[in-house]
């Protein structure tokens, strides 16, 4: 049974997990793809990782971050692809209560930090570009450190506030019209009052979204600024690609999140909604580390060193 029945109305004890089960032929085509996604992201974040902790030539704040990003990336990818993958093999698979709200805080806490990530790797950029000369100062291992545990903290407290705060019930609806335990998805399934509820997400989701995006587009206006100060057009190119990659990332990442979170929501789940939660969760994590791999000459040039060491 998925339910127990307490007074006059039923507990969840476990839910059932639609995904592709009214489409059984493309349970495959997802599985595959989804694998080929999954193995890709590994094997660029973990590179990233490697390399920034391996390699003294990027022992500096902006590759600390970036590892940072990267171990996020790996963690979120972990804790949602390889249960899409086994559950777009099986028709309506279920999962307890229990894990999947282990599942939904958990995946709620990375996305909360790459947020906050982001915005301190903005401020890491503006710092170096507007003020170079006393960026190892202000940016020194010490601050890095406590910035990066800052996003980490801010984003494990702003996960765990509304669930302490407001506890949510559920009765006896329990079909997830999704792959996993996506929070629109169980959203709609409460019976509880959720006015409070909705409150304490929308004013996570402002402290968490555009809070930090605004901060992002101040920094880079900040940066255009100092940019516009360089005379000569080939430094101001060559200061402003060093930007380039996090605002590639930024603008994936947030545009997706916005997407997904922000707009009006129905009651209804739709099948669009699945596609652009595979997309965050698939493909976001694996375009990352490509993105600051192929357009960054100290990563490629420290690639390149390791696979020449490898080879000799």
């Amino acid at each position: 049974m998925n339910y127990q029945e307490i007074g006059n109305y039923t507990k969840v004890t476990e839910f059932i997990l639609v995904g592709l089960s009214r489409h059984p032929t493309s349970q495959s085509v997802v599985f595959w793809t989804l694998m080929f996604l999954y193995i890709v992201t590994l094997a660029g974040n973990s590179l990233i990782i490697f390399l920034v902790g391996g390699n003294s030539q990027l022992h500096t704040p902006m590759y600390f971050f970036l590892g940072n990003l990267s171990l996020l990336d790996l963690l979120f990818s972990t804790s949602v692809v390889p249960l899409i993958m086994v559950n777009s093999l099986y028709n309506f698979s279920t999962i307890s209560y229990s894990s999947c709200f282990t599942q939904l805080a958990f995946r709620a806490f990375l996305a909360l930090a790459e947020c906050f990530l982001l915005a301190i790797m903005a401020y890491d950029r503006f710092v170096a570009i507007s003020n170079p000369l006393r960026y190892n100062l202000v940016m020194s291992s010490r601050v890095c450190i406590f910035m990066a545990l800052l996003a980490w903290m801010a984003a494990l407290l702003l996960t765990v506030l509304p669930i302490l705060i407001f506890p949510i019930s559920f009765c006896g609806q329990n079909v997830v019209n999704h792959f996993s335990c996506e929070v629109q998805a169980i959203f709609k399934l409460l019976c509880s009052n959720t006015i409070s509820l909705q409150i304490m997400m929308i004013a996570c989701a402002v402290i968490s979204m555009p809070v930090p995006l605004m901060f992002i587009l101040f920094s880079y206006l900040c940066i255009l600024k100092a940019v516009l100060r360089i005379h000569p057009t080939k430094a101001r190119l060559k200061a402003f690609s060093t930007c380039a990659s996090h605002l590639i990332v930024v603008t994936i990442y947030f545009g997706t999140l916005i997407y997904i979170y922000m707009r009006p929501q129905s009651k209804i789940s739709h099948n669009g909604d699945k596609i652009v939660s595979i997309f965050y969760a698939a493909v976001t994590p694996m375009l990352n580390p490509l993105i600051y791999t192929l357009r960054n000459k100290d990563v490629k040039a420290v690639l390149r060193r390791v696979n020449c060491g490898v080879k000799s």
